[in-house]
């Protein structure tokens, strides 16, 4: 119930965003023509800016527009629309001034950007709040720990469809937390038990859980609402049981994702790989320019299954380091000129594309880490192995996520964090969430964010 009002929230929003699009061109038309367009009038223009209406929905979709956490961030929301429209209507003057369209809409596209970019304030900031929202549901949160309190104070403090009204930290006797549980669900009015059911105290009153079940009452996990409202897995209720459950499951029942993903790796490394050789003499000409060292370097990191791999990429640093880092945990190398803008740019990594192409990386994937780090990591955060159980990617779901990047130095307690993006995209990959980290990736190569 809770994910699913999740998931209508952002369906409204995208609904209402292309009925904004609309809804602008049909005001554009009776402004320019100083009357009420036409049927016919409107279907003509129309057809032409139904391809723009995509087009603004995926920006619209790569900039995080309909992200659940968008929602509790309500500051960014005004810079974050004002960008977006600005490339959407970059997009739309290159459309209709290139594009072999059948109406010459040039007098009408500043009066469509004024109006659009009105409406879609309007509707973002004023209208959208009343549809996505109502009447907050009351929940009872059972469990303890980082994760549990991270969750309540997400929850609490945005932009949700319920609230936690009371949480209980179990221990003690079973019969005592089930009389606590019963008590706030009868004073309460609670129809919604949010539990880490991972929890060795909730599994003991798991028998009284499932009781409350024939009275209406809802239990939820609450690593799996966790995992919703965060996009990440939460570490603290990650273990065996976990991962057979999860990560095992996920590798058996998608043969066919694997082999199609696998196919479309050498079709766009293929092609991706020879318009990249463009770079390549541009990139050997600003580094003999900067300090004449060499173009390429070669690094063993650690891939699918544990497996050491070699990868390729143009040199930014004034070494190559092999993760040897000193007794401070940081690399004496620096990031030279020419390597700070190709690493911003992703330039560095083209050479990569043939790793892709050999199979032992793939586009989307978690990012794969030097041996000296992995053995460090795998010491010091439990079941880190387990980002190994896919093939490592260029881009991933924790490099578009996760903000405090780990790079060249050893950050035990930020790879854990980034860790738990990781086991998301373990055990959520699909073809719509790589979709989806293409669109982000490419917002991130044009903002030049860098890793």
């Amino acid at each position: 119930m809770i994910q699913q009002a999740q998931s209508r929230g952002s369906s409204i929003l995208a609904l209402g965003d292309l009925i904004v699009y609309a809804f602008s061109l049909i005001i554009t038309l009776a402004i320019r023509y100083e009357e009420i367009p036409s049927r016919s009038l409107v279907m003509i223009h129309l057809s032409s800016f139904l391809v723009l209406f995509v087009l603004f929905i995926v920006v619209n979709i790569s900039a995080g527009l309909y992200d659940k956490q968008l929602a509790t961030a309500r500051g960014r929301i005004l810079s974050l629309i004002l960008k977006v429209q600005v490339i959407n209507i970059f997009l739309g003057t290159a459309f209709f001034y290139l594009a072999p369209v059948s109406i010459t809409p040039k007098a009408n596209l500043v009066i469509y950007f004024i109006i659009s970019t009105c409406a879609i304030f309007l509707w973002r900031i004023v209208m959208a709040p009343v549809f996505t929202s109502g009447r907050k549901q009351s929940v009872l949160l059972v469990g303890k720990g980082d994760d549990i309190s991270d969750l309540r104070e997400e929850v609490n403090n945005g932009q949700y469809s319920f609230f936690f009204a009371e949480t209980i930290e179990p221990s003690g006797e079973v019969s005592k937390i089930a009389n606590h549980i019963s008590d706030i669900v009868q004073k309460k009015g609670i129809s919604i038990i949010v539990a880490d059911l991972y929890n060795p105290h909730i599994e003991d009153v798991m028998p009284f859980l499932y009781s409350l079940i024939f009275s209406g009452i809802q239990i939820i996990d609450a690593g799996k609402l966790y995992e919703n409202v965060f996009d990440r897995i939460p570490l603290s209720m990650v273990g065996e049981r976990w991962l057979v459950e999860n990560s095992g499951a996920a590798l058996a029942s998608r043969r066919i994702y694997d082999v199609l993903k696998r196919s479309t790796d050498i079709v766009i490394a293929s092609i991706a790989g020879l318009i990249s050789l463009i770079f390549y003499p541009l990139v050997y000409i600003g580094i003999q320019f900067d300090d004449r060292g060499p173009l390429f370097i070669s690094q063993d990191r650690i891939g699918k299954n544990g497996k050491v791999i070699k990868i390729f990429k143009f040199r930014s640093m004034s070494g190559n380091d092999h993760g040897n880092y000193g007794s401070n945990g940081l690399t004496m190398n620096v990031v030279t000129r020419v390597g700070g803008f190709i690493r911003a740019s992703r330039i560095d990594e083209l050479p990569q594309l043939w790793n892709v192409l050999k199979g032992d990386l793939s586009l989307i994937g978690p990012r794969p880490e030097l041996p000296n780090l992995v053995s460090i990591y795998n010491k010091e955060i439990p079941y880190y192995s387990a980002r190994h159980l896919v093939t490592p990617g260029l881009s991933g779901w924790a490099q578009i996520y996760h903000e405090a990047h780990p790079h060249h130095a050893i950050a035990t307690e930020e790879t854990r964090n980034k860790l738990s993006y990781d086991l998301y995209y373990i055990k959520q990959r699909s073809f719509i969430l790589d979709i989806k980290i293409v669109l982000r990736t490419f917002q991130i190569l044009l903002k030049r964010s860098g890793r």
